[in-house]
């Protein structure tokens, strides 16, 4: 089975939007649940280091890269920026609401260095593989409305904008790879991958797992219960983590592409909210 290909309509299209400035989202601002609040408020913790990262992976790849992927990666460096920006700002909310959040940030900054410190293409491989988890997360939490149900209409507006740009931008970083590996044999470059995304896999859970707890304990929720309710709520009710396991799997089979499942019809559920801020993509450059 041979990979598929990016579909040769897709546009790449920064949307310059700015979330939650004008007040403070409530402490436990999804559903008034502190277990839902701590699942995305740890998950915003690693978007401004790990954007960063993933733009300076790709980006060490580009020269000489076909034209249209290098405008799909300046595209996509554009929108991961602002992903930046907008998480900053969430997490400033998340501070301002008495949390700290500098054991998690240290966590974040633990693995990039540990990525830094391997060969370029080790670090393009977990970019890769990171921008498959947040495809499959983005897919999932635009697909089931129940994620976000009960949370302060502009956090949700925020979490919704992003995903629809993860799931726009999903195959960028899978090209350069492939792009980067051209070279290698397809034994080779599924073996290094699969690796590479078992170990990122188990290390994302890990320390997101640490982060969440660490949350929770500044609540004062501790013990083995509050462990359960989070087990609970990212594997039973609304299951997060039980629902992508179908889609995180799908990266091992031969001739996986992201783009083998065509999902821009989510994108076109939410795009709309956005169309003011839609910025002119390089593809029309």
């Amino acid at each position: 089975m041979a990979n598929a290909k990016t579909p040769a309509d897709l546009t790449i299209t920064p949307r310059d939007r700015r979330f939650g400035r004008d007040g403070a989202y409530r402490r436990w601002w999804l559903n008034d649940d502190p277990v839902a609040t701590a699942f995305y408020n740890a998950l915003s913790v690693t978007f401004p280091r790990g954007e960063g990262f993933f733009i300076d992976s790709v980006r060490r790849f580009r020269e000489g890269t076909p034209p249209r992927l290098d405008r799909e990666i300046a595209a996509f460096i554009k929108q991961e920026v602002m992903h930046t920006r907008e998480h900053v700002a969430f997490n400033r909310h998340v501070t301002d609401q008495g949390y700290d959040i500098s054991r998690l940030e240290a966590r974040v900054e633990e693995d990039i260095a540990d990525s830094r410190s391997r060969p370029a293409i080790g670090s393009l491989a977990a970019t890769m593989c990171l921008e498959h988890f947040t495809a499959i997360l983005a897919h999932e939490l635009i697909d089931n409305p129940r994620h976000l149900a009960g949370a302060d209409p502009e956090a949700a507006k925020l979490w919704r904008w992003h995903a629809i740009e993860e799931i726009e931008h999903k195959g960028v970083a899978y090209d350069t790879w492939l792009h980067a590996t051209r070279d290698w044999s397809r034994w080779k470059r599924w073996k290094v991958k699969s690796l590479v995304m078992l170990m990122v896999t188990l290390r994302f859970l890990r320390k997101r797992t640490e982060g969440m707890l660490d949350l929770l304990a500044q609540d004062g929720l501790t013990g083995a219960r509050v462990k359960w309710r989070l087990f609970r709520y990212a594997f039973g009710n609304p299951g997060m983590a039980r629902k992508i396991l179908g889609a995180w799997l799908s990266f091992f089979l031969p001739g996986f592409h992201p783009w083998n499942h065509d999902d821009r019809k989510l994108i076109g559920l939410v795009d709309s909210e956005y169309a003011a801020a839609r910025l002119p993509h390089p593809q029309a450059a």
